[in-house]
């Protein structure tokens, strides 16, 4: 928890399924859904590994993908195309374990009927209008493919007893029950602060926007199978408003690898630099629409370039120009001309654009909002030069300089979502207090006030070097 800390990530509830309230929970969300009629049960073939003497586990299957020709495929899911898998799928599979060639044996388990579903599950997705078209076309393929019954249960010594008749010494497969770890984590949430029923207005209120932040593999997990189990089970549960899933990230080209040392963990980043360098690139990065690749000389670019010259030079620029000019209180504006007017209307045009982004979740473009917004500010600056009219025409500088000011405090606001610790620190140099809590429509163009005392400046970023940086990053990964 402390890493999550230094990397300004909080958690409204902390928690793991394999907690009694989920395992409870689960048990009797799928006993509900079994009694609604949508599990059966059947003899199914399913491979077993003679050597290690067990049922093999989804995962605990490789082989080559039918779909793609992935050779590293996993019984339950292809990393390289996405599709989900039922480990008989596979082509030439082989234990995870010993790596010996598994046999085919006969079992019983306890399905979800998916095609009764399929129909409500296209209806929905058809319908909704906030998820990335994207998501919605793998989506909906998936259905015109056919869906198939799905194993909720396995042969498992660990994981939560299914709650079926007859079923006793099976468990629910991992990702039925995961998914419902949304729910369970609400209504633990709701009894650690003495309000069992608060769960409810999480998920049985029809104004409530769930918001899945995921991995492209992820999918058919939280558009298909999600949704099923809510509709099995009925009551009303809520479906996704939106699935945000992203496309991969590369490091340096490689695929990340904890066990390969390829790429670069929380702890050892915050050795190299502040967690606001490494939360503004990340975001820049995000791959919301196709694949991206961490690169450690775009990496310094970035912070050079974005953070150090653009954002946080025209920072101290401004403010370090108050404190000279002004005795470091934000000066009284005089008579404003088009130039003024124009750079303050982008405040809230870019605060319109990023509210309406950020309810898109594209964090990307929201960020490309805020650093637009900079550029256009320096070429303000640069315009009037209030460090020429401060001698020739005070009056000006001053106005110049206390619209400048209103971007300087608009920032101390948007830069909250991407560059938090900044964000606190400026607001605490210029003195103004900020509900972040509230709707941003209350931001004007006017947010920090004629004579507002404001501290002496402080650089916000610093320039890195190559060799600094790579010289710390030395022994924290491979690429």
């Amino acid at each position: 928890m402390e890493i999550f800390r230094r990397f300004s990530l909080s958690f409204d509830n902390y928690t793991r399924t394999h907690n009694p309230i989920h395992i409870s929970f689960c048990q009797d969300f799928f006993k509900r859904i079994y009694e609604n009629g949508y599990i059966f049960e059947r003899e199914i073939d399913q491979l077993y590994c003679e050597n290690c003497r067990r049922f093999l586990p989804d995962r605990f299957v490789l082989g080559t993908c039918p779909h793609c020709g992935y050779n590293y495929a996993r019984g339950d899911q292809c990393e390289a195309c996405g599709r989900v898998l039922d480990p008989l799928d596979l082509k030439n599979p082989v234990c995870a374990i010993c790596g010996s060639t598994p046999v085919v044996k006969t079992t019983r388990h306890w399905f979800l009927d998916l095609p009764r579903l399929a129909e409500p599950i296209r209806n929905w997705l058809a319908q909704n209008q906030h998820m990335h078209e994207r998501v919605k076309a793998f989506s909906l393929s998936w259905i015109e493919e056919g869906l198939r019954p799905r194993a909720v249960t396995r042969d498992n010594k660990w994981g939560i007893p299914a709650p079926f008749p007859g079923a006793e010494g099976k468990t629910i497969y991992v990702w039925f029950e995961a998914v419902l770890g949304y729910i369970s984590a609400t209504v633990e949430l709701g009894i650690s602060r003495g309000d069992p029923s608060l769960w409810e207005r999480y998920w049985l209120d029809k104004q409530t926007r769930t918001v899945f932040f995921i991995g492209k593999d992820n999918i058919p997990f939280h558009t298909i199978i999600l949704p099923a189990l809510l509709l099995a089970h009925g009551d009303g549960y809520v479906l996704p408003w939106n699935v945000s899933a992203t496309e991969y990230l590369t490091f340096e080209g490689q695929k990340f690898s904890k066990s390969k040392r390829i790429g670069v963990w929380l702890d050892e980043a915050l050795e190299i630099l502040p967690s606001d360098y490494w939360r503004y690139y990340l975001v820049k990065i995000r791959p919301e629409t196709s694949d991206t690749n961490f690169k450690w000389q775009d990496f310094i670019s970035t912070v050079n370039s974005d953070l150090n010259d653009d954002i946080g030079n025209y920072i101290h620029r401004v403010l370090t120009f108050i404190y000279q000019y002004f005795g470091g209180r934000v000066p009284e504006p005089h008579e404003l001309d088009d130039d003024d007017k124009r750079i303050l209307a982008k405040i809230t045009e870019t605060r319109d654009r990023i509210d309406e982004l950020m309810g898109e979740v594209r964090e990307r473009q929201s960020l490309i909002e805020v650093l637009t917004l900079v550029k256009e500010a320096n070429s303000y600056l640069n315009l009037k030069e209030p460090w020429k009219l401060q001698k020739t025409a005070p009056e000006k500088a001053a106005t110049t300089l206390y619209t400048a000011s209103q971007i300087v405090a608009s920032l101390a606001i948007f830069l909250e979502i991407f560059t938090p610790d900044t964000a606190r620190h400026l607001r605490n140099m210029i003195g103004i207090d900020f509900d972040l809590s509230g709707s941003w429509r209350q931001l004007g163009d006017i947010i920090i006030k004629p004579n507002t005392k404001i501290a002496r400046p402080e650089p916000l970023f610093r320039k890195v070097s190559e060799k600094e940086v790579l010289q710390k990053s030395e022994g924290t990964h491979t690429g």
